[in-house]
């Protein structure tokens, strides 16, 4: 279930687009909801995955945050990631069982769209 909120400048955001693992397992151990989202959706998950932080993925996905939320524009936690280009978060992602067809556009879309022809041949398999 996902909980919105409408501050995107509430510090929960923060923790995610700064990598804090600890303090985001803290939060949500205390009642936060897992997949916590911003007025565009974007939930701790995404945030944390777009700004590069592993620890911080998987410190969310371990407390049940849904790899394959998509946010309102359709982005995914994994499409950003190849747009990114942060191997350790696309495989904690995919680990987790992200989903690479899920998303407007999808994780492949994006993969093809930036070259990532590895990541194409795998998941169109």
């Amino acid at each position: 279930m996902t909980e919105d909120t409408d501050n995107a400048d509430d510090p929960l955001f923060d923790l995610a687009r700064d990598g804090d693992a600890a303090g985001l397992a803290k939060a949500v151990d205390s009642g936060v909801a897992v997949d916590l989202s911003n007025e565009n959706g974007d939930t701790l998950l995404m945030l944390s995955a777009y700004h590069g932080h592993a620890d911080a993925v998987r410190a969310l996905i371990e407390r049940g945050a849904d790899p394959n939320l998509a946010n309102e524009s359709g982005q995914t936690p994994l499409g950003g990631v190849v747009f990114k280009g942060n191997e350790e978060v696309l495989n904690a992602l995919l680990s987790a069982g992200a989903d690479p067809a899920v998303g407007q556009p999808s994780a492949i879309e994006i993969a093809e769209m930036f070259g990532r022809t590895d990541l194409v041949e795998k998941w169109r398999k």
